[in-house]
């Protein structure tokens, strides 16, 4: 869910940095997300596709990192998602009024998982409880996710203080999450948000 990122010191500036093929430079160093504000979502699709996003709210506006954070969503499928289940992942950032695409490096930014049931059984050993929320609301964490609605109710917990990679840095972000399984797309999300932080 809504995991958090962050943690950056100016004392480690000294890191070789890498151009990228998308020619975007970037480095190892670690950065500290201390805030997200203005999150916002959409079906990307016009809602035709057969899974969707019905409501989804994420609160407080800003998000203070670390601190507690409230969700509550409602998603359909009117179709079984079973493995394997392919999610594309596209990631960009504003820069000087341009929208650039953010490589995949590390698992993070623009990339593509193949089979997102398979690393949902590495994450959460099959046969094991899912973690909570979902296991206080009945959703499941593994696949097949049957068709109907998937429905959390306003749920707050803590985000802890976590780092990412220094090419996330303070700005504005668009994302968009394409689901699919064999070569069937089953549902579409765009989402907006900008980052604030500091470095490690």
């Amino acid at each position: 869910m809504a995991h958090t990122y962050m943690c950056f010191v100016f004392a480690c500036v000294a890191v070789v940095p890498l151009v990228t093929a998308s020619g975007l430079l970037v480095n190892r160093l670690q950065w500290r997300i201390t805030s997200i504000n203005g999150f916002s979502w959409a079906n990307c699709d016009a809602e035709t596709l057969p899974g969707k996003i019905k409501t989804l709210t994420i609160l407080p506006d800003p998000l203070l990192i670390p601190g507690e954070i409230t969700v509550s969503t409602i998603l359909n499928t009117t179709v079984p998602l079973t493995a394997p289940v392919k999610i594309q992942v596209t990631a960009e950032k504003e820069v000087i009024g341009e929208w650039l695409k953010i490589p995949c490096l590390d698992n993070l930014g623009s990339c593509t998982y193949d089979d997102f049931c398979d690393l949902l059984d590495q994450l959460i050993q099959p046969g094991q409880p899912c973690p909570e929320p979902l296991h206080t609301y009945g959703l499941p964490c593994h696949c097949p996710f049957h068709e109907g609605f998937y429905y959390l109710p306003v749920t707050s917990f803590e985000i802890p203080s976590l780092s990412i990679p220094s090419w996330f840095t303070k700005g504005n972000y668009r994302i968009k999450i394409v689901v699919s399984h064999e070569d069937q797309e089953i549902g579409c999300a765009k989402l907006t948000l900008s980052l604030a932080g500091s470095y490690l």
